[in-house]
């Protein structure tokens, strides 16, 4: 009888200790110079003799017992460990505490943050996944359609690293590299003269995206937000890369200065190079393509003492783009009435853009046990030297094909529609050069409270920039149209020619921004968390002595409550835009001096939830993000996109909305192994001001006032996804595919797009990129395979991408001809066919 009592207490003993309550502990740990993830990290609980590793990506998870204190240390060889205390957590609920490890004698701060909710609206990636995504551009922006929420590429397709945000065009997103606002050429018309943008992923250490409804202390475009920051190094590291597109190489590192250590010289710098012949002789215009783009950038920083760091960043940028066309034979129509367009040339294009960049800042982060502080002075200039010189002259016959395939002449020209030559002179120069002083700051004031399970603070942050601005434009260009012997428009008088442009402007002003913004939080252990974020932008320009001030406000909510791991965004506030020269200026070249900003306001409402964490090998839970948008528009600047090229008006005649939701789902699909999916719909609607717009319906004779036409950018659905796999017993070698659909974008016809504005659209956009991966050596393997080939670097793999794997028929833009009957036809100029490229890359 005794030893069945002891076997029911045991039992009962049992059952109790399998129901303890529990709650979840998980977090990133990085490097605190490079912040780059450290695997291997052991996570020991004394209380428990429990311990845990990080996995490859720095990610760990631990399951704790619920509403109890207990100590946690962090340790790995090389660095220092660390011990924090983390408080109780209630039963179900999960906390996120990120740990920055410093190496041993690196004379850095350890940091730990408590967090559940991020940065308001701001989307942070990883690095690592990126760099692997196959891609035609090797740039940044690129990538940015799969992995940022109402992201798409334009009509540049895969040839142009230029991106549009839920409705708006290139020039009205922000690019920011470690706080220094990013500039680019401006007379840049296709994406075959494009070539490295200012963003060197080599170099990069995390980057932050935002779709809308941004803090105050980021500009006043009114789309989007890039935010990317490079590395700060501690020990030396090198990397090289090479393709059929080009290839790259950087080196990183630091030097200690004194025996103290605080001393440090921290050097970063990495060189590109890229041509894109290979892709460009897929197109339908042939000839002979010599592109040629090259870029250097180098980023130092030196600690002066514990408390200041210097940091000086330089870039060279230059784009060089050589054409000489010999023909062109384009097939386009339906079924049953097929057009083709043949063509020869003679002359030549050569183009070059080329970028001076430097910046020089002083940052001040004083130790303080209490309300931490940073005070930051920047310094940049960006001189920017474009030049357009062209003069071709395209001899065309424009004729029906017959589609009847039992006819003998099946495939063949049976009628000619037009016969007559094209030619397009250009000379066009334009420098500008900008420069400015900025001193950002902020304070974080701690609140005491009387309860411990209660933290709160507020964050103060503000910001005075001056910027000047000298352009120097020269405009010359003319195009001349024979049809038939006829040249259009046709005189018996004279021999006229086709829009003809040629001015001078030279433009010196002076800009003043301010903003001040306050990010309250507040939280309850157990219960939620509030992040509150109140701001005003001012701004003032001495061209047009426009004074604007912008309020902004982002509120996000997170329920401690239950095992859901949701938290909910709201944000609202005015985006203004102040023109930049472009917008000034018209088709004409001629440059209104008194255009006032593009204004908006935006109201962004979102969802992010976190759920299937730690299962079947995952280590990151997958990511549920859902947000629904309105922007009202005013003051706009009516625009015609040619290509990548946007053609501006130059007044402020127009208004308009974009309204749409995005949706999207990162997270493992395959473990270890992380996977993007991006889902937008979206409206873009303008109209002109003393324009009654006009509609024709398919079936009426008589066309409808409309009050309300596309915009260039109405994109109503866009879906894009970057996928990545593995072999299941051989994980070296991996998968990343590359897919992206959207509807076709609105266009109208040339020089006659306002009453009947934008009724046509291209067709839609389709394409799949496909890349294999094969690691070749790691150094991991050292111990197994000492005397390997590549045993002197530290990694080594070999890709091979299939860029349009469909081989689909992407359009970027149209051509036009006009037959003496004054008939217009669109020509499609279509993208690149199916190609092949083979990458190498060794870091060591």
């Amino acid at each position: 009888m005794s030893r069945v009592l002891v076997f029911i207490f045991l039992s009962l003993q049992a059952v109790l200790h399998a129901q303890e309550s529990t709650a979840v502990l998980y977090g990133n740990i990085a490097d605190s110079g490079s912040g780059k993830p450290v695997e291997l990290v052991t996570i020991f609980v004394e209380e428990l003799n429990k311990y845990v590793e990080s996995n490859e990506e720095g990610f760990y998870l631990i399951k704790l017992p619920a509403n109890r204190a207990v100590k946690l240390s962090f340790s790995r060889i090389g660095y220092q460990e660390t011990t924090i205390e983390v408080k109780p957590i209630p039963e179900g609920a999960r906390r996120q505490v990120n740990i920055g490890l410093i190496a041993i004698r690196s004379g850095l701060e350890v940091t730990v943050t408590e967090t559940r909710v991020e940065d308001l609206g701001m989307q942070e990636e990883d690095m690592s996944a990126l760099k692997l995504l196959p891609s035609t551009t090797g740039n940044l922006e690129s990538v940015l359609p799969q992995i940022a929420l109402g992201a798409s590429s334009g009509t540049g397709g895969e040839l142009s690293s230029q991106y549009n945000v839920r409705g708006g065009n290139y020039d009205e997103n922000l690019v920011y590299v470690n706080d220094f606002q990013i500039y680019r050429p401006q007379l840049i018309r296709t994406g075959q003269q494009e070539g490295l943008t200012f963003p060197n992923m080599d170099l990069i250490r995390s980057l932050s995206f935002s779709s809308g409804g941004f803090e105050t202390r980021y500009g006043g475009k009114m789309s989007s937000v890039l935010d990317v920051h490079y590395k700060r190094p501690d020990s030396t590291r090198a990397s090289v890369g090479i393709s059929l597109l080009g290839g790259s190489a950087h080196i990183e590192g630091s030097l200690k200065v004194d025996s103290v250590g605080y001393r440090r010289f921290r050097y970063l710098m990495g060189a590109r190079y890229k041509t894109t012949s290979y892709l460009l002789g897929s197109l339908d215009v042939q000839g002979e393509y010599v592109p040629n783009f090259s870029d250097f950038q180098a980023y130092l920083t030196y600690d002066l003492s514990r408390n200041w760091q210097i940091g000086l960043m330089g870039n060279y940028n230059r784009a060089a783009y050589s054409f000489v066309p010999t023909e062109r034979s384009t097939a386009f129509g339906l079924i049953d009435f097929t057009l083709e367009l043949f063509s020869v040339y003679e002359g030549k294009e050569v183009d070059d853009f080329t970028t001076y960049m430097g910046g020089l800042s002083f940052t001040y982060m004083p130790d303080r046990n209490t309300n931490p502080m940073f005070l930051k002075f920047l310094a940049s200039s960006f001189l920017i030297d474009e030049n357009e010189r062209f003069d071709i002259t395209g001899y065309y016959r424009l004729g029906q094909v017959e589609t009847n395939i039992g006819s003998d002449r099946a495939g063949e020209v049976v009628s000619v529609l037009g016969v007559g030559a094209q030619q397009q002179f250009v000379r066009n120069y334009l420098q500008s050069l900008v420069s400015n002083i900025e001193h950002k700051g902020g304070i974080e004031l701690q609140q005491s409270a009387a309860d411990w399970r209660v933290d709160k603070s507020h964050f103060l942050q503000w910001g005075l920039k001056y910027q000047s601005e000298i352009i120097d434009d020269e405009l010359n260009e003319w195009e001349r149209l024979d049809s038939a012997g006829y040249s259009l428009p046709y005189s018996d008088n004279e021999v006229l020619v086709l829009n003809v442009f040629k001015t001078k402007n030279k433009l010196a002003s002076s800009r003043v921004n301010f903003y001040a913004q306050d990010t309250y939080t507040f939280s309850k252990d157990s219960v939620s968390e509030w992040r509150v974020t109140a701001g005003v932008r001012a701004t003032w320009w001495d061209l047009n002595n426009e004074f604007l001030v912008a309020p902004r406000l982002q509120l996000q909510y997170k329920p401690l409550k239950g095992r859901k791991d949701v938290s909910y965004r709201l944000a609202a506030g005015l985006y203004f835009q102040p023109p930049f020269y472009r917008e000034m200026r018209n088709p004409q070249g001629e440059v209104n001096t008194s255009l006032l900003a593009q204004k908006s306001m935006h109201l962004v409402g979102g969802i992010t939830h976190d759920f299937l964490s730690n299962m079947n090998g995952r280590t990151k839970p997958f990511r549920f993000i859902a947000e629904l948008y309105y922007k009202r528009l005013w003051d706009l600047v009516s625009y015609e996109i040619d290509n990548v090229r946007i053609d501006y008006s130059g007044l402020n005649n127009a208004e308009g909305y974009i309204a749409g939701i995005d949706f999207r789902v990162n997270g493992e699909f395959v473990p270890g192994a992380e996977s993007w999916i991006n889902l937008s719909f979206l409206q873009a609607r303008e109209r002109l001001l003393d324009v009654q717009h006009l509609k024709r319906e398919i079936g009426e004779l008589t066309a409808k006032e409309v009050s309300f036409v596309p915009r260039p950018t109405d994109q109503f659905m866009t879906l894009s996804m970057f996928f990545q796999d593995y072999l299941r017993d051989n994980k070296n070698f991996k998968m990343h595919l590359n897919f992206t659909v959207g509807s076709g974008l609105p266009y109208g016809l040339r020089g006659n797009n306002q009453v009947y504005r934008n009724t046509y659209r291209f067709k839609p956009y389709h394409r799949v990129d496909i890349g294999f991966s094969l690691m070749l050596w790691e150094k991991s393997r050292e111990a197994t395979q000492p005397k390997h080939l590549l045993g002197f670097s530290r990694s080594a793999w070999v890709s091979l991408e299939v860029f349009n794997l469909m081989d689909v028929s992407n359009v970027a833009s149209n051509s036009w001809i006009k037959t003496f009957t004054n008939t217009q036809y669109a020509i499609p100029t279509y993208l690149t066919s199916r190609r092949i490229n083979l990458r190498f890359r060794m870091e060591f």
